[in-house]
């Protein structure tokens, strides 16, 4: 039967935005609340028991505040501590890998696929994994790429700082130099990846710098659309559908800084995005 309570979204900061905003426009009538670990960003670096740790300990938030789904929109918390948190809790939760994948699989011409990602999430071999269980003749070129989520959490996301910055951690799927310390030689027509897969949900903020920097011949796919629509499916499936009879409520929380993640909110949402309050966890440092 159909469900009013709210969708939850975690993510290590404020890339999962991207994600919610996607959300909202498939599913408006869902109510939702969102907690970036903005305190503790960015999670790449971190060691797997690290991240597992700290991701239970934003699901705990949100699973005291009795959500009936959870999407896992940061692409390090999906690769390293999905497995971990799926054990730990009995509401349906669903990482954003998989769904990017999927998206990258059915875009790419050529069978050529690079991913850009954290430390953690390349170390962890999932997007490989995952694209190599929708297709496993793609050719996939995973890179790590750990100077943009800083950028992006200081809000940064354009101008030639930014345009730098993207094209020093794009240039070794691109032609540019080695990516993870060999050199990636060029498919038909000279194509080294005709794909190239956004693995971190705060490299879209990114996006008109990336896709420019990538050239019209590439597709550049992030997970957020994707991973809506396996959010709207999952819901169905499981009969979490909202009525619809009232008016949804959207909450957002911040372990950081308020100011900052607020500035980032504001661009994606507009006026429209209701006041972010600061969060303190129990286990945070």
């Amino acid at each position: 039967m159909p469900d009013d309570r709210p969708i939850g979204f975690f993510d290590s900061g404020v890339g999962g935005l991207t994600v919610l905003r996607e959300v909202l426009r498939r599913l408006p009538g869902e109510g939702t609340i969102y907690l970036g670990d903005n305190a503790r960003t960015p999670y790449g670096p971190r060691s797997d028991e690290e991240v597992i740790r700290f991701s239970s300990e934003c699901l705990d938030e949100l699973a005291a505040r009795e959500v009936k789904a959870i999407v896992v929109a940061c692409n390090t918390a999906s690769a390293v501590a999905l497995g971990d948190l799926r054990s730990r809790y009995d509401v349906p939760i669903l990482g954003v890998v998989r769904p990017g994948a999927s998206a990258a699989v059915l875009a790419t011409r050529s069978r050529r696929v690079g991913v850009i990602a954290t430390e953690a999430t390349v170390r962890s071999r999932a997007y490989f994994g995952a694209i190599k269980d929708e297709d496993p003749f793609v050719e996939v070129h995973e890179h790590a790429t750990p100077e943009l989520v800083p950028l992006v959490e200081a809000g940064v996301i354009d101008g030639p700082i930014a345009e730098a910055a993207v094209r020093r951690a794009l240039a070794p799927l691109l032609g540019g130099g080695p990516a993870d310390g060999g050199t990636i030689s060029a498919g038909p027509g000279g194509a080294l990846i005709d794909t190239l897969l956004l693995g971190c949900t705060h490299y879209p903020l990114l996006a008109p710098i990336i896709q420019r920097v990538c050239g019209p011949s590439r597709a550049v796919i992030d997970s957020a659309s994707a991973t809506a629509s396996a959010l709207a499916s999952l819901l169905e499936i499981n009969h979490l559908r909202a009525t619809g009879d009232r008016e949804p409520q959207h909450q957002q929380f911040t372990t950081g800084d308020l100011q900052t993640f607020r500035q980032t909110a504001e661009r994606l949402f507009g006026p429209l995005f209701p006041a972010a309050a600061p969060l303190a966890l129990a286990g945070a440092a």
